[in-house]
């Protein structure tokens, strides 16, 4: 999208990510809090990426770029649903992609939902693909 800026996200932006994401996230068993996502931007404070329009600052997008200092993951990528195919997931993980890049990172995983087929193509067309050798393990933490 033309114009469209990315920034990292603060404190401040908490509440607005959290009503976003129930907008334009897909929907699973997270459990999102604000002091979660506070958490994250103190820890790292270039891993939450915001995008917003020019005119006004309105958030059409978010992605979450996480680096631990071995790998490089990206979560919450979700894109405002009026403003989709403008290419605002395209701005975020380019933005993201240069982060990882400052950090020497040699790739990129995604967390992409199977069944979050709406999100598939647009992944696919940025140049990821499911790694079918590996699978997600998860334990539940109590």
């Amino acid at each position: 999208m033309r114009g469209v800026k990315i920034r990292c996200g603060g404190p401040d932006d908490v509440p607005d990510v959290l009503a976003f994401w129930l907008l334009a996230a897909e929907g699973t068993d997270r459990h999102d809090s604000p002091d979660k996502v506070v958490a994250l931007v103190e820890r790292d404070p270039e891993a939450l990426l915001v995008a917003e329009l020019p005119d006004g600052g309105e958030l059409v997008g978010t992605l979450i770029a996480g680096w631990d200092g071995w790998r490089a993951h990206l979560y919450r990528l979700a894109v405002h649903p009026g403003h989709r195919r403008q290419g605002i997931a395209t701005a975020l993980l380019a933005a993201a992609e240069a982060r990882f890049a400052a950090f020497g990172a040699f790739r990129a995983d995604a967390m992409v939902l199977e069944d979050n087929v709406l999100a598939h193509p647009a992944w696919s067309a940025a140049g990821y693909a499911p790694q079918p050798e590996w699978s997600r393990w998860v334990k539940p933490l109590t």
